[in-house]
């Protein structure tokens, strides 16, 4: 994957974090949870994109 899918990630975990401050600010608890969402899941799928480079990286020494 790209470094576009890595932004888009990164932004989705940055919106969550935002989201869960505004909701702590203002005692709202389904904007609290919604951010938390997004930042889990803007997580997961940073995670899953460092799996792939290191399983690109893993298949690249062998074929040296």
């Amino acid at each position: 994957m790209g470094t576009d899918d890595k932004i888009r990630n990164k932004a989705q975990e940055l919106k969550g974090r935002a989201k869960k401050n505004i909701g702590d600010a203002t005692d709202d608890e389904d904007l609290r949870a919604e951010g938390r969402a997004d930042q889990a899941e803007g997580g997961l799928k940073q995670a899953g994109e460092k799996v792939k480079d290191a399983g690109k990286k893993v298949k690249d020494a062998f074929k040296k």
